[in-house]
């Protein structure tokens, strides 16, 4: 694979730049600050005014190059302005293509679904239905679960510890971050939360394969145990790997298990795609690893090459619902079906997934041998281009099932020392503890190696400032 970069973008050379003291003084972040609502998040951790973009590089409105290792939540899988993305958007304009459709149908789109329909494996495209949503991920799994519902009529979701689904009304319900939730009534009833292997601190305090077992088994036993207090579902909904939830990937057994199990029982499962989609993970989609066949996917961010655009595909027994049942004027976006047209075709014509899984060996690589020499680094983990770093404080006691407590200003602080040298990084998972790699799929073993150096300086910087 080649990667072009203009002469104007210079590479971050090898090692880390000069660091440099973040400014809010800044006329762009000082009217952001002064008109934008409460709501907004990154800004708060990333003090940025962006001016251009190019492959893994973004500049801010001070002339100052950036590493971007979290590429829109994941959403820009070829990265910044990336040529075939550029050139999709410049052909709809030449040929004057309408941008919006609603849901009536077009060149663009009978081929944006030809296409995602020979991304999927056969098994489980070959005679499926996609129904598009608004522009969001939410949206898609708002679709999802009102699709299951009519469809099997029961109101039951089985949702996961870690999960992360959305930040609406309705998704939030499925979503297990606490903190959104706290000032809010009246969100989607009868849902229930399930154990997630997360191997390093294991809700059953063993870890290992040992806690996927305990996981599967405690959720067979809930499905058949008649005074569980959880009515028969009408589906079960998972991430293969948990993104916000702090890049926590499941094993391959456990969930030919949960596949197993709901398979038997006649329960749909939904697997969130939205993060993991599209080669992120190593291959086009995440439940690939697992030779599983869900019964419904929901995709979102990269599909649309970076642009506004989701859809839910599943099984055609489910599509029960009638006309109307979910709909959305912006459902028709033909600009984000063309891009991510164009992304699809490049990624599988120049084997992005699988680059993307070779990369990914190698950042893995290059953190378990900083976590060696540095003292915050207790877990490294990852599945492609996804890829975790639990910060802990090791001069606190050691909790089940063997792993030291978060830290989470120190991981804050290492956040804010790769930003001072050039690196634009994410915390997630419980307590903010969880450095996140989500870097552009077409970066190359160079800049894996410059990420990792960067990385390498600002963890001794943060650690030098202690856990206080």
């Amino acid at each position: 694979m080649t990667v072009h970069v203009d002469e104007m973008w210079q590479a971050i050379p090898t090692g880390c730049v000069p660091p440099r003291e973040l400014s809010l003084a800044n006329p762009y972040l000082e009217r952001q600050a002064a008109r934008e609502s409460n709501a907004r998040s990154y800004p708060r951790r990333l003090p940025l005014a962006l001016s251009k973009g190019k492959g893994i590089y973004v500049q801010d409105t001070d002339g100052r190059t950036y590493i971007d290792c979290l590429a829109c939540a994941g959403a820009l899988a070829l990265g910044h302005n990336h040529p075939v993305v550029v050139e999709a958007i410049n052909r709809m304009l030449r040929d004057g293509l309408p941008f919006q459709t609603l849901d009536l149908t077009t060149p663009v789109k009978d081929g944006f679904v030809g296409m995602l329909f020979d991304c999927l494996p056969p098994a489980f495209a070959d005679g499926a239905k996609i129904q598009f949503c608004g522009p969001s991920g939410a949206d898609a799994v708002e679709a999802a679960i009102k699709l299951v519902k009519i469809a099997r009529e029961r109101r039951t979701i089985l949702a996961f510890h870690g999960a992360y689904h959305g930040m609406t009304h309705g998704t939030l319900g499925l979503t297990g971050h606490l903190a959104p939730k706290q000032a809010l009534s009246g969100l989607m009833p009868d849902v229930h939360f399930l154990p997630f292997p997360y191997e390093y601190r294991c809700p059953f305090g063993v870890g290992g394969e040992k806690g996927s077992r305990l996981s599967a088994a405690y959720i067979e036993r809930l499905l058949d145990d008649p005074n569980s207090g959880v009515v028969e579902p009408a589906a079960m909904i998972l991430e293969v790997v948990q993104g916000e939830g702090g890049v926590i990937p499941a094993a391959k057994s456990w969930l030919q298990e949960i596949r197993r199990m709901t398979d038997e029982r006649g329960i749909p499962l939904i697997v969130d795609e939205v993060q993991t989609g599209l080669g992120r993970t190593g291959k086009l989609f995440a439940f690939e690893h697992a030779d599983i066949v869900p019964d419904v996917v929901v995709l979102s961010k990269a599909i649309g090459g970076g642009l506004p655009l989701s859809v839910v595909v599943y099984r055609p027994e489910l599509d029960q619902w009638t006309a109307g049942a979910h709909a959305g004027t912006f459902r028709g976006n033909q600009l984000a079906m063309a891009t991510g047209l164009a992304t699809m075709e490049f990624i599988t014509a120049e084997r992005i997934d699988e680059h993307a899984a070779r990369m990914g060996e190698r950042l893995l690589a290059c953190l378990r041998q900083i976590q060696g020499e540095a003292r915050s680094l207790g877990d490294v983990r990852g599945r492609g281009l996804m890829i975790g770093v639990e910060i802990v404080d090791r001069d606190a006691p050691i909790e089940l099932p063997g792993c030291h407590p978060s830290a989470p200003r120190l991981a804050s602080r290492i956040q804010h020392e790769a930003l001072r040298r050039g690196l634009i990084l994410e915390l997630g998972g419980r307590h903010n503890c969880v450095v996140r790699f989500l870097p552009p799929l077409i970066v190359t073993a160079e800049q894996i190696d410059t990420i990792a150096t960067i990385f390498s300086e600002a963890v001794k910087a943060a650690e030098e400032q202690g856990v206080a």
